[in-house]
């Protein structure tokens, strides 16, 4: 487990939390942070894909605003400081830092070649993103917010996505998840899974909306897609 530095494509730097597997090489995931920046949930997140055989990394999308940022959900403050960074945040320039941080990983010594992308929360919106607009060969969202309004962008989807859609999600409210379900019903590359009675963030460990049973759920769907979409 280490800190590197990752160049994005208008000439910046920026860190990332990087985690390798025992045996040394693994396909590649790019971590893809929650609203609090790479914090302590993101780094275990990260290192539970290097035990499972994955080169992970873990990139600062804050960096533009203030680098290093790792706070909790613990706090109103930090809660306050969280979604000012989330609203000061460039996405476009966001998801071409995780285009740089996926170019960047395939490149790694550690990493074999296929190489995708899980995210959370905001980074699940941003994992969206990079499924329509980047080349990961497989991607993972969690409880992405505000999809509606890339639905327009779903026909780019060339490789598998997995969506965990929380259905008591207080940020996406109902007659919303139903229009993303909608819209991206006959997509054969989609793959949906709603968790019932889940809250935002029931996969956050910690969080006051965790779910163990339906974390477990999701986070083992994750492994079996994975496995088959990028471990072969």
């Amino acid at each position: 487990m280490a800190e590197i530095t990752i160049t994005a494509a208008d000439g910046g730097q920026f860190s990332a939390y990087l985690a390798v597997p025992k045996s040394g090489k693994g396909p590649g995931v790019v971590v893809i942070q929650e609203i609090f920046g790479v914090n302590q949930v993101m780094r275990e997140i990260t290192d539970s894909l290097a035990a499972q055989g994955y080169t992970a990394i873990c990139p600062d999308l804050f960096w533009r605003q203030k680098p290093g940022i790792q706070i909790t959900d613990k706090t109103k403050a930090e809660w306050d400081q969280a979604m000012a960074l989330m609203q000061g945040m460039d996405q476009d320039k966001a998801v071409e830092d995780l285009k740089s941080t996926l170019a960047a990983l395939r490149k790694h010594p550690a990493c074999s070649g296929r190489a995708g992308a899980v995210g959370y929360c905001l980074g699940g919106r941003l994992a969206f993103m990079m499924a329509t607009r980047s080349d990961a060969d497989a991607t993972v969202s969690y409880y992405g917010v505000m999809l509606d309004g890339l639905l327009g962008e779903s026909r780019n989807i060339k490789h598998p996505l997995l969506m965990h859609i929380a259905e008591k999600d207080q940020f996406v409210p109902p007659e919303v998840q139903t229009k993303i379900k909608e819209g991206l019903r006959t997509n054969s590359k989609v793959t949906m899974y709603t968790y019932k009675g889940a809250d935002h963030a029931f996969a956050r460990i910690g969080g006051g909306h965790y779910d163990k049973d339906s974390a477990d759920m999701a986070n083992a769907r994750t492994a079996e897609f994975f496995k088959r979409n990028l471990a072969h």
